[in-house]
Formats: structure tokens, C-alpha cells, sequence
């Protein structure tokens, strides 16, 4: 499997002195926003994570490699080139055996900091069961990477384009705790409300970082959801996005779009409905994410150091 992996100096270094890392997802470099914006977030994002005295790894697949930790003009490439290909758990073979590039989703993002020895992963919200997905069966191989691999996702939730109660169902099916940091309604994404709550509540990076140490070493596989809202000086009105959401979904039925194009068809006509609000309140959580992710990395490390 190491034959795969090409780890970064910065992120070799900081396995080698068992210092804190926080992996990051492409996916939303290459998928979730427009140039230039995706590539100075994720660049801040990394800056964010080393402030917090953790060390970033930005995951892809480039050139018949997994890359653990990506310099400026990697991510440039990624932020920029229109044939990257999304990598979830089915299509790490055809990418890597083909050497085309690809960004890694949540689900991807979990396996690859998984083999390389990485536990706390930051991205913005995770994927789940689609709305009408009684009848599609359109499921997110988010939640089934969530069931079998140790990796604690600090997201805002669920992506509010999603049906959040059937993904919390799902879950809970499969035995991944769902936590909610200093809140206890499980949040939505651009909102922070949804309706649902949380299966625990705690407050500090401390706290979460004691569970999931506990959890796995108990042998319980699987990770953890750990759902920090959205600050709430930059959260969407719940409601105001519902209205959104609803206007998206019929325009995806009218233009037939179905399988992995969907949640990038979605996303962008959230942005163009809500006159670019939803993009800038995406970027800010993505960024309290990472904020929180090295916190509980920094604390996870202390204790298993």
C-alpha cells in the first residue's frame, strides 16, 4: 500500500516527531468552488491549521500517487484544470493505474489520511442520503466510509441540498457517533439549525479528542462526525435556504441530472440564487472547521503521544 503514497516533506516530518496533522479534502477545490476563490481558500485553510500549531495535508491523486500534503502549484493545478475526476473509495484503482488526476471526496479523503496514519480530517459538510433517496437510492459513500474507517470529520453538518434526517438514520444504523461541538441541534451547512439533534454534545476539543481515543480503543471501527455550526454572524436564514434548496432540486429533475454531477449542479445554483452568499458563508465554515480540526488534532495528539 506505502508504494501508493507520496507524503509530503512537511507532513513526512510531522509523522516522524508525532506532531498533530489535519488532512483536507481536494474535492472542494476542484468541485465545490469557482477560481480563484478555491485555491486562496485552501491556502488560508492550511494557514489557518498551522496558526493553531497543527500541520495541513491536503489530499489528491496526481500522477499515479495518493499525495499526502500538496505544494502551491499542486494545489494551483487542482484549483484550475477541468479534468479532475472525483475520487471516492470505488474509483481509487482506475484513477491511480490510469495516473489521471484526481480530488478526493470525504469518503476518499478518509482512506488516504487513514494509510498515512492521520485521524482528525477538516472539510465543510459531508455527504449523505439524497432528497427522494427512498427512490434513488442516490447514497452518499460518505456515510459507509464513516462506518469502517478511523477518522473524525469535523464538518458543518450534512450539505443542506441533502435529506438530513435519513442521513442521520443512517448513522445511527451503522454506529457512527454524531457529535455536536458546544451545540446540540445538529446543524445544516449554510444554517445552523435543522431540526434534528445531536447524539452527544461537548464543548471542548479536549472532550471530543477523549472519545475518540476511547472508541478506538475499545476496537469500535469507524469514525466520528464531530458537526461544528457555522458562526452565526455568516449563517444563512434556515428557512431563506430551504426556499433555495427546493427552486435547485426542480431545476436538477428539468435538466436531468443525476449520479456525482448533481451536488456540483446544486451547489452552484445555490450560489447563483442566493446572489453569492451561500459561497462566502462556505468558505467561512470551512474555515472555522479547520480552526477546530487542529485543536482537536493538537489535543488527540497529547494524548496518544
Amino acid at each position: 500500500m506505502k508504494q501508493y503514497l507520496a507524503i509530503h516533506e512537511e507532513v513526512q516530518h510531522a509523522l516522524e516527531k508525532k506532531l498533530p496533522i489535519v488532512a483536507l479534502e481536494s474535492t472542494i477545490i476542484s468541485h465545490g468552488m469557482p477560481y480563484p476563490q478555491n485555491v486562496q481558500m485552501a491556502k488560508e485553510v492550511e494557514q489557518i491549521i498551522r496558526a493553531t500549531n497543527a500541520v495541513p495535508a491536503t489530499i489528491a491523486i496526481m500522477n499515479g500517487k495518493i499525495k499526502i500534503g500538496l505544494d502551491e502549484e499542486e494545489l494551483e493545478e487542482l484549483a484550475t484544470n477541468k479534468s479532475v475526476e472525483k475520487v471516492s473509495r470505488r474509483d481509487f484503482p482506475y484513477i491511480l493505474a490510469t495516473r489521471k488526476m484526481g480530488a478526493t471526496t470525504v469518503a476518499g479523503t478518509m482512506i488516504a489520511a487513514e494509510l498515512a496514519g492521520i485521524h482528525v480530517f477538516a472539510t465543510g459538510g459531508i455527504g449523505g442520503v439524497h432528497r427522494e433517496g427512498e427512490t434513488t437510492w442516490d447514497v452518499s459513500a460518505d456515510l459507509t466510509e464513516l462506518a469502517q474507517t478511523n477518522v473524525a470529520v469535523v464538518c458543518a453538518g450534512a450539505k443542506s441540498i441533502l435529506d438530513i434526517g435519513r442521513t442521520l438514520e443512517y448513522l445511527e444504523t451503522h454506529g457512527v457517533p454524531v457529535v455536536g461541538y458546544q451545540c446540540s441541534e445538529f446543524p445544516s451547512f449554510y444554517s445552523r439549525e435543522s431540526g434534528f439533534g445531536v447524539d452527544f454534545r461537548l464543548d471542548t476539543p479536549e472532550e471530543v479528542a477523549t472519545v475518540m481515543d476511547t472508541k478506538w480503543k475499545l476496537g469500535l471501527k469507524g469514525g466520528l462526525v464531530i458537526a461544528n455550526p457555522v458562526p452565526e454572524k455568516d449563517a444563512l436564514a434556515y428557512n431563506e435556504i430551504e426556499a433555495v434548496i427546493a427552486q435547485a432540486l426542480r431545476e436538477t429533475k428539468e435538466n436531468g441530472i443525476t449520479g456525482k454531477q448533481v451536488t456540483p449542479f446544486l451547489l452552484d445554483r445555490v450560489k447563483q440564487l442566493t446572489g453569492g452568499k451561500s459561497l462566502q458563508t462556505n468558505i467561512t465554515l470551512v474555515k472555522h472547521n479547520a480552526e477546530v480540526a487542529a485543536k482537536i488534532a493538537v489535543a488527540f495528539q497529547g494524548i496518544i503521544a
